[in-house]
């Protein structure tokens, strides 16, 4: 490339044009000036203003660099909505971290840790991430549009500065014959080709590998998709939690729901209408002598009658990994648990609590589960009953504990509370806890609490009159219920985004030219390449190509590669490429 010194006329000493006056300019703020160092006058550089500033920082905003900064950055803050509860997920267990953490978890809180995905900082980073991805993407864009639609660059005057550089005599050829083949077998390469007319001969230049950055762009604009879908998804999607007992149902209405969440744009009136109904939960376990450890897991299976208005009932078994899809939600199984049928009654004979009683699994092998029934119209004291469920029941030194999670031998371990349960406060409590600290155990003769022993069928009454007893075993699912208009967005996107990047790593971009010399006895062939990357396949390429045309001709050969060594090292490929274009 031609570069020209500002300030200077070859051929003579004298500038251009008069320097500014430096003093003046420096006062004003507009130009910078360097002292003056052994009588050279001082460097005068024009200051950025507003407009430059701004364009400055959109530059580094809209920068290839900066996006794959942000882009790290949202992964890494991401990484607390994983490590801590979210408030919007699980409201319960946000707040027993809060409690258990003091300080620190107020601490946290204040940060946002428990509502990483809708806090400032994270949407701080996901708009920069998008802004700069859109600035990035648009010029480059159109560059690539015109680069479609231009020819191949013209072919440089020195092909011996490129790879793999051949020069060839060939006597007795015919050269425009040697064109046609050229161009011919670039083509068969899936080059786009051109032939140029030149001052003593003719060439042919091809260029491949457009497609680089055709994949380049779908990757960028893909991952632009994939941000509006999951912005489109956090505005209009809705997901709800559900526990339905064997034998019940539960209706898609907002009432239904244990916990719901929703985005900002979500319409009630947009949710689908539908009845299910709990037929029958399965379960199966590692037995003693099966591989695997006792008690683990085999499978769950949920099968469930759906009604749709204008539809006939259907049935279908839901899995862990086989969701029902209904027109406008899916239904996923998350858990289960036992529920099993409790009455109670208060010292007056009136039944204070009856049904199914949803049990908490506690976490251990055997399915151990924390039963709770608070009883408010009880008489002449609110009464709350809390114990363990045990499906296979054993009470030993350490206490009530199930040794197996299947129903082999059910039992209930219970004791009696009576008090004020504070329900009439207002404040909402959690019905699977209830804080005995502030109520009075039901005693027996000795003054000691009365501890509950019940196996199906039993019944116990206590001294004061209180009765209670089993009456059987159900099971229940919890189920989660979610809908996103833009899921299939997120999908398409996400594949288009790996084949652009498939294509951004594998496809090679390169340039080929052959120049064509007519001479008095034949024709003399050169043949040379530029990749715009590593391509350790372009010599070999380029070398076979001429080795092609050359035997393609009669008569001897002379080949002559002695100038290979004079190629453009790789770090100035680039500059090369722009110099022949």
């Amino acid at each position: 490339m031609n570069e020209k010194t500002p300030g200077n006329n070859p051929g003579t000493d004298a500038p251009d044009t008069p320097a500014p006056d430096t003093a003046a300019r420096g006062a004003s703020g507009s130009w910078s000036s360097k002292p003056e160092v052994d009588g050279t006058a001082p460097v005068t550089v024009p200051g950025l203003g507003l407009r430059g500033t701004l364009l400055f920082l959109w530059r580094q905003l809209t920068s290839m660099q900066t996006a794959l900064i942000l882009l790290m950055l949202l992964a890494v803050a991401a990484v607390p909505g994983s490590l801590y509860p979210q408030r919007s997920v699980n409201p319960a267990l946000t707040d027993q971290f809060l409690e258990e953490n003091g300080k620190w978890g107020e601490f946290l809180d204040a940060l946002g840790f428990f509502e990483v995905f809708s806090s400032p900082w994270f949407s701080a980073i996901y708009l920069l991430l998008f802004i700069s991805l859109i600035g990035c993407i648009v010029p480059r864009v159109g560059v690539h549009l015109r680069q479609l639609r231009s020819k191949p660059p013209r072919t440089p005057s020195r092909l011996n500065r490129f790879v793999g550089h051949t020069r060839v005599e060939l006597p007795g050829a015919d050269a425009d014959t040697l064109l046609q083949q050229a161009q011919h077998a670039l083509r068969r390469s899936r080059y786009r080709t051109e032939v140029r007319e030149e001052a003593a001969s003719r060439s042919v230049s091809a260029e491949r590998g457009l497609l680089r950055e055709t994949g380049n762009l779908a990757f960028h604009i893909a991952l632009v998709g994939v941000l509006v879908c999951i912005a489109g998804g956090q505005m209009t999607s809705y997901r709800g939690q559900i526990t339905v007992i064997e034998g019940t149902g539960f209706s898609n209405s907002l009432t239904q729901y244990d916990s719901f969440e929703s985005g900002a744009w979500f319409d009630e009136r947009d949710m689908p209408a539908f009845r299910l109904t709990l037929e029958d939960f399965r379960a199966t376990y590692v037995q003693p002598g099966e591989s695997g450890n006792v008690g683990e897991p085999r499978s769950f299976e949920a099968d469930v009658a759906v009604t749709t208005p204008g539809d006939p009932e259907r049935s279908q078994t839901v899995q862990v990994n086989k969701p029902l899809h209904i027109d406008g939600a899916s239904m996923y199984l998350l858990g289960n648990g036992y529920a099993p049928e409790v009455t109670v009654t208060d010292p007056e004979g009136t039944v204070v609590a009856e049904g199914p009683i949803i049990t908490v699994p506690m976490g251990d092998v055997g399915y151990t589960s924390q039963l709770v029934i608070k009883a408010p119209d009880a008489r002449p004291e609110q009464t709350a009953v809390v114990g363990y469920f045990l499906p296979t029941g054993t009470i030993d030194e350490q206490g009530p504990h199930s040794l197996y999670p299947d129903s082999l031998d059910p039992q209930l371990a219970l004791t009696v509370h009576q008090g004020d349960l504070g329900l009439d406060s207002g404040i909402p409590q959690n019905a699977y806890e209830v804080d005995v600290t502030t109520l009075t155990p039901v005693a027996g003769e000795d003054g000691t609490p009365v501890l509950i022993r019940l196996y199906p069928g039993q019944e116990f009454e206590l001294p004061d009159g209180t009765t209670v007893s089993f009456d059987g075993l159900r099971r229940y699912a919890a189920f989660d219920i979610a809908h996103n208009p833009f899921e299939r967005g997120i999908l398409v996107s996400a594949l288009v985004a790996a084949g652009g990047l498939i294509l951004s790593l594998f496809v090679p971009r390169r340039r080929v030219w052959v120049r064509v010399r007519s001479t008095a006895d034949g024709a003399v062939l050169e043949v040379a390449g530029l990749a715009r990357s590593d391509d350790s396949t372009l010599e070999a390429d380029v070398h076979a190509l001429a080795s092609k045309l050359s035997t393609a001709q009669d008569g001897p050969l002379a080949e002559d590669r002695s100038n290979d060594d004079e190629r453009l090292p790789r770090a100035a490929k680039n500059s090369s490429e722009g110099s022949a274009q």
